[in-house]
């Protein structure tokens, strides 16, 4: 038995792994039955699903009709960039708002791209920015800051 398909077998290792941290660490709470579901149950259960799904992927990485497919390099520095803008995101929109905060996001986000133009950027995070306002502040009334703290009376 040949693995042909790399990319599945470590996505289904991967969901395997996933799934069965779910099952083992929903264990320590009350399980309960169908009819009476206690804390652990839907962990439990979607793990289990979610472990399977990784065993049928594992599985078919070894199947004879697949095309021989090996992983490529990880691009490091886009990864970072993204897990920063995030980062940056919810360390910002405490005190300097949520309009600087998606602005950040959206800009440190972007220099992850292979074709970044600051102009486009600014202008996808202006409307962003604006659409968000728009939903979650106006539309949801959702009680955060909009505009850092020195702006607002």
């Amino acid at each position: 038995m040949k693995l042909r398909n790399h990319r599945d077998f470590w996505a289904g290792v991967m969901f395997f792994a996933f799934g069965l941290a779910f099952v083992l660490l929903a264990q320590q709470y009350q399980m309960g039955n169908a009819a009476r579901m206690g804390p652990a149950y839907f962990p439990t259960a979607l793990g289990a699903l979610l472990a399977l799904l990784g065993a049928i992927i594992v599985f078919n990485a070894f199947a004879k009709g697949n095309v021989e497919l090996r992983l490529q390099a990880v691009g490091w520095r886009e990864n970072v960039l993204v897990l920063l803008s995030v980062i940056l995101f919810g360390l910002l929109l405490p005190g300097m708002g949520m309009v600087v905060a998606i602005m950040v996001l959206i800009l440190v986000s972007a220099l992850a791209g292979h074709e970044f133009r600051f102009r486009e950027s600014l202008i996808s995070a202006v409307v962003l920015t604006v659409m968000s306002y728009l939903v979650f502040a106006l539309g949801l009334e959702l009680q955060f800051r909009v505009w850092p703290a020195f702006l607002t009376p």
